[in-house]
This record gives structure tokens, C-alpha cells and sequence, in this order.
């Protein structure tokens, strides 16, 4: 399972790499990392049949996450990604906004790692 994480931060990706370093090892899991909204549509493009997950921050300079989400969901919608959204800010209005354009999840941070790998592994046995 190839898994695309977009997040500004730029520390995501030690600690993805560090929690997930067993599924990892065990290539049950891939991960790849874009830090903005317009690296990820780049990664994307190149690699559109790679990402079945995408794990999007919401807010971001540049290109929102639910500008994101909704680009990727009018562009690469055969086969459909799965799309979590990511937000420091639980609130009811992105939430609402984010499952308006087509989110599958709405993640808080910081998230429960354990609840993450239960949600992934769920995903990648259906």
C-alpha cells in the first residue's frame, strides 16, 4: 500500500517513518511525502496509479488541503484514492467542507498512531 502524506511540516515525515518503521520493513507500506498541495498534484501525476492513500493536512500556505481534495477528486478519480484529511483544528466547518468534497476521514492532531494503523490496515484489507 503506497501512501502519500502532505503535510508543510516537514518533521511529518520522521515521525511517519518512525511509527510506521515495522510496516515499513516488512513492505506492507510505502510512504511518500509532499509539502505542498502542488507537490503532491506533481507526485501525483507521475505516480497516479501508485497512491491508494492520501493523508492531506488542511491548512498549508499556498494551495489548501481541501483545494487539494478537491482537485484530486475532479482529476484522478479512476482508480479513486482514498482521501484522510488532517487538521490541528477539529472544527465543524472544515470538517463539513472536507466530507462535502469527498473526504473518506477526518483526522485530528496530534492523532492517535494506533488508531491511524488500525484505520490503514482496515483500508488495506477491504
Amino acid at each position: 500500500m503506497r501512501i502519500l502524506v502532505v503535510d508543510d511540516e516537514t518533521d511529518v515525515q520522521a515521525l511517519f517513518e518512525q511509527r510506521f518503521r515495522k510496516e515499513i520493513r516488512g513492505g506492507e507500506m510505502q510512504f511518500s511525502f509532499a509539502h505542498s498541495g502542488e507537490e503532491a498534484l506533481k507526485f501525483l501525476s507521475q505516480w497516479q496509479q501508485e497512491a491508494v492513500l492520501i493523508l492531506s493536512d488542511i491548512n498549508m500556505p499556498g494551495m489548501s488541503g481541501l483545494e487539494l481534495l478537491q482537485r484530486i477528486k475532479e482529476k484522478h478519480a479512476v482508480p479513486p484514492p482514498v482521501v484522510m484529511m488532517i487538521t490541528a483544528y477539529g472544527d465543524d466547518e472544515n470538517y463539513n467542507q472536507a466530507m462535502k468534497l469527498g473526504a473518506d476521514d477526518f483526522l485530528t492532531k496530534p492523532f492517535d498512531f494506533t488508531q491511524l494503523k488500525d484505520k490503514l490496515k482496515h483500508l488495506k484489507n477491504d
